[in-house]
């Protein structure tokens, strides 16, 4: 067994149909335990919404740091609410959520959720070749159901609501954890 992820899987000794040499029980299983450990990282949402922690940045570059260690701090929270806008922008266009969703589970399957490279002829395909097709194809897909300017526009206000409220929120009490998880603190200049 190769121990190309991070989850180990048996492989499957029953007559049941193999999906990339398991079952799909443990494809299941899998897919549970890693989507659980991406969510441990999520914060309490009432931490989110913390009315007191809200407030006008004194400068531009207090608004930036403050960007950068809330989308560090939140960064799982944030992900959900810009997924969440995206799924509800589609609510009203069935045929790209069903798309939207078929993809979706392309991308789970073929890359994030896989334990073993894929193997073509013979031969492994790279990540970023699975990468690159993935996202060609999905773009593809999406330009055919005529909703790109609606998933486009749907990213956007997600992105501003997230830039928004990180910019917001005052970042003091959160800042210590994330140093050294997703950046590096400059130190400030020598002052003379």
């Amino acid at each position: 067994m190769s121990k190309y992820g991070t989850i180990p899987t048996s492989s499957s000794s029953s007559g049941a149909a193999p999906l990339g040499g398991a079952s799909p029980l443990n494809f299941i299983s899998r897919a549970k335990a890693r989507g659980a450990t991406a969510l441990a990282t999520r914060r309490p949402w009432r931490e989110l919404g913390d009315l007191h922690a809200i407030g006008i940045p004194p400068s531009l570059a207090d608004a930036y740091l403050r960007v950068r260690a809330n989308l560090s701090h939140f960064a799982m929270n944030y992900a959900i609410v810009v997924l969440v806008v995206v799924f509800l922008s589609l609510l009203w266009h069935p045929v790209s959520l069903v798309v939207f969703l078929v993809c979706m589970v392309a991308w789970l399957a073929l890359y994030f959720l896989r334990d073993e490279p894929i193997v073509l002829f013979g031969r492994v395909v790279g990540d970023g070749a699975v990468l690159a097709v993935l996202a060609v194809v999905t773009f593809i897909l999406l330009l055919l159901t005529n909703a790109t300017a609606n998933i486009l526009s749907a990213l956007l206000v997600g992105l501003v609501l997230v830039v928004l409220h990180a910019a917001l929120r005052k970042a003091e009490d959160n800042a210590d954890d994330e140093v050294g998880r997703w950046y590096t603190p400059v130190p400030p200049p020598p002052s003379h």
